[in-house]
């Protein structure tokens, strides 16, 4: 499986060849807890961070991207560029998390000098 240190937000990498595979994703659906809504309405009023939400984003994200990671692998590829991650809300109490890029193989430039 490729690793996370093989995501790249970058489009390109310097001293490597690259061959494009294909378009890849992840995507999560999560749902909130209901006492991460309750302290979420108090943080509301009060102020400051509502960790319950802060974990479960943090972990979907998580698992949007390890899926993301399936899929590049799946194409044979050894890296993924223009790694990117997007939310949208659903049903006003769940949330969507995508990871989307582009699976690619990267080769190292030989130094020709």
């Amino acid at each position: 499986m490729i690793s996370r240190r093989k995501l790249y937000t970058i489009d390109h990498v310097p001293d490597y060849d690259v061959e494009l595979l294909g378009y890849v994703k992840g995507s999560i659906v999560q749902t909130k807890h209901v006492g991460s809504d309750i302290a979420g309405a108090l943080k509301g009023i009060v102020g400051g961070e509502v960790r319950g939400f802060s974990d479960t984003m943090n972990e979907a994200r998580s698992i949007a991207t390890e899926r993301l990671l399936k899929d590049a692998d799946s194409l044979g590829a050894n890296a993924v560029l223009g790694l990117r991650l997007q939310t949208s809300s659903l049903m006003g109490k769940a949330a969507e998390i995508i990871a989307y890029g582009t699976a690619v193989m990267l080769t190292k430039r030989s130094s020709e000098l």
